[in-house]
């Protein structure tokens, strides 16, 4: 009868309490946002600790005003800014007494619940860290993006990390609640002083423990982003190449952390992800940049490349950035950016030209001979499909003409991969516009045919060029108002430039009834009264292409350039009198659609621009 039960000594226990750190420096118009959404978590959090490095702007003082009345927040001003985010954490992480931690910056809030969900998860799962959803919010449009959802889509309990080695590809650490005896049992603290991407090196020190870790998809953690802010987040702030040499550097010590712990298969996936997420988000940013500039990240990443081993590279070889690394380590210069930055789209989109060697192996050029034999084995759903579009105002109503041309007619050059694409038999393709202020809201066309393109119907000097002008052609008879036109097989329409066959003419042996020159195109209606519906916004193509299997492979369109393409137009609109489209290409060379509709559209518009001549 004196036995104790568990639930006894359960019931007896005082509630876990969680210590959050907030950092900040000379930022007073957001510090008390941050602070009070912590403390607004409820009794789960025992003490909020702020620390102030060595702000100038007043932030320290609303800080006291605010912990006058609030006997959770303890205040900590450094005598010294020490330049970055590591420092002040580690302030804070010395200073808690409570059993758990989070970390959050001053410029980013805690949603409703957030502290009480992580906890939960901790204690069920006796883990030393719990992870959570976090959202990057665009300021001030409100858009919302969630961070590496595929982590934090279901519960789920990791005993051991290298059981998700996709965990490496979550370095922040503001999403997590972490057991503060276990960060001081293991020593793990964050770089000291100025060292940007600081989040890298601890969340890889923090894998290498082999903790045991719960995740929840519940959302944890806003981050906000202000790209129009005086100045910019370390992390965002990527102008200067000291912002990639820094990364690279916390790419690699992350790497040497986990292969020094012996976690040798975490360690592969830093260096994996650093290829699939860091370089590509780079190189899409390439020719935003002086000559200067790329000169000087070439050489920091092809030192950063000639570390990698045979075994790094042969992981998934045909994956687009371990394409676009092997290019850019043969090249001692900079060179074919273009090409570069549509590869390193998302999805990825290959372009031509397609070269061979002498032997008849498919390489990136001539002049580059880089071996592209594993896109030979890349099944059809991932490949690297080019799609090319324009846009070009309707004769009639506020309908567009969208003409796209499937390039897979220079593909063909690597024979037996695009042999399988033909006989898979691409049939039909379906656009959709995603808004670019709200994911939610797409507006999708109906699927229509894509039709073979004639072999040999493209002049041999324009193959693969940006600066194809499209004449324009008369909607078909007896289609006028329809959101699809499809097109008769086998018939290319008036005023498109069929893409004809590969410079050597050859098809690969086994595809039969596959269409020669392997090129295909399609028409599609815009309704640009369903995008105008919306009022002002911007609108990305997306585009799905099903094949005769039934395997399809959503992609995104490589915009044309070139005379009368990529210029605004005023199209006449019964509803709104006039709707103002903007074709652009993206970054990556993506197509997406301005609209703006009415008199109120037009002068929304007319004073953006006006605002960046000004500044």
């Amino acid at each position: 009868m004196n036995a104790e039960t568990e639930t006894d000594r359960d019931a007896r226990k005082p509630p876990a309490g969680v210590a959050v750190v907030v950092i900040g420096y000379d930022d007073a118009a957001h510090v008390t946002d941050a602070v009070r959404s912590a403390l607004a978590q409820g009794p789960a959090v025992r003490e909020v600790v702020a620390v102030d490095d060595c702000s100038t702007d007043g932030s320290a003082g609303l800080l006291d005003r605010l912990a006058a009345s609030e006997p959770r927040l303890r205040v900590i001003r450094r005598r010294a800014n020490s330049g970055g985010c590591g420092t002040p954490r580690n302030t804070g992480l010395d200073a808690v007494t409570s059993p758990y931690v989070m970390f959050l910056d001053s410029d980013d809030v805690l949603p409703p619940g957030a502290v009480d969900a992580l906890l939960e998860a901790a204690e069920g799962a006796h883990a030393e860290v719990a992870g959570g959803l976090c959202v990057r919010r665009e300021l001030p449009s409100g858009r919302e993006v969630p961070w590496e959802p595929r982590l934090y889509a279901l519960h789920a309990v990791v005993p051991r990390p290298a059981r998700r080695p996709r965990l490496v590809h979550d370095t922040l650490c503001v999403n997590k609640l972490y057991r503060t005896g276990f960060l001081r049992a293991h020593g793990i603290r964050f770089p000291e002083g100025r060292f940007p991407y600081e989040d890298v090196v601890f969340t890889a020190r923090v894998l290498a423990a082999a903790p045991r870790i719960a995740l929840v998809p519940d959302r944890v953690y806003v981050w906000h982003v202000r790209r129009s802010a005086g100045r910019l987040s370390i992390s965002l702030d990527r102008s200067g190449v000291e912002n990639w040499r820094a990364r690279t550097e916390a790419c690699r010590q992350a790497y040497e952390v986990l292969l020094g712990a012996g976690q040798k298969e975490l360690a592969r996936a830093v260096r994996a992800k650093f290829l699939d997420h860091d370089l590509r988000m780079y190189v899409r940013e390439l020719g935003l940049r002086d000559a200067a500039y790329r000169r000087a990240w070439w050489e920091l990443t092809r030192a950063h490349l000639a570390e990698y081993d045979a075994d790094d590279w042969a992981r998934n070889p045909a994956a687009p950035g371990r394409l676009v690394g092997r290019v850019v380590l043969a090249s001692p210069e900079p060179c074919d950016l273009p090409r570069l930055r549509e590869l390193a789209a998302r999805p990825a989109r290959l372009c031509p030209p397609y070269a061979r060697a002498a032997d008849g192996t498919p390489v990136w050029s001539d002049a580059l001979p880089v071996s592209l034999e594993p896109l030979r084995a890349r099944p059809v759903r991932a490949l690297p499909l080019a799609v090319d579009a324009e846009l070009r105002p309707c004769a009639r109503g506020t309908r567009l003409r969208l003409r796209l041309r499937l390039r897979l007619r220079l593909r063909l050059r690597l024979h037996e991969l695009y042999g399988r694409v033909a006989q898979a038999g691409p049939e039909s393709v379906e656009a959709e516009w995603l808004h670019r202020d709200d994911g939610g809201v797409v507006v999708r066309d109906t699927a229509v045919p894509l039709a073979p393109c004639p072999s040999g119907s493209e002049p041999a000097s324009t193959a693969g060029s940006e600066a194809v002008a499209l004449a324009q052609g008369p909607e078909p008879a007896g289609r006028a108002g329809s959101r699809a036109v499809a097109l008769a097989r086998g018939a290319e329409p008036a005023g498109a430039v069929a893409l004809g066959p590969c410079a050597r003419g050859a098809e690969p042996a086994g595809t039969a009834g596959s269409v020669r020159g392997g090129a295909w195109s399609a028409e599609v209606a815009v309704d640009l009264a369903a995008l105008s519906a919306l009022g002002a916004g911007t609108w990305d193509l997306r585009l799905r292409i099903r094949f005769r299997d039934g395997v399809s492979r959503d992609v995104s369109a490589h915009a044309l350039r070139g005379a009368g393409l990529l210029r605004r137009s005023a199209v006449p609109s019964v509803r709104h009198g006039v709707v103002l489209v903007q074709p652009y290409a993206t970054h990556s060379g993506a197509l997406a659609l301005r609209v703006a509709p009415g008199v109120r559209g037009v002068l929304s518009v007319a004073r953006a621009r006006l605002r960046r001549l000004l500044h």
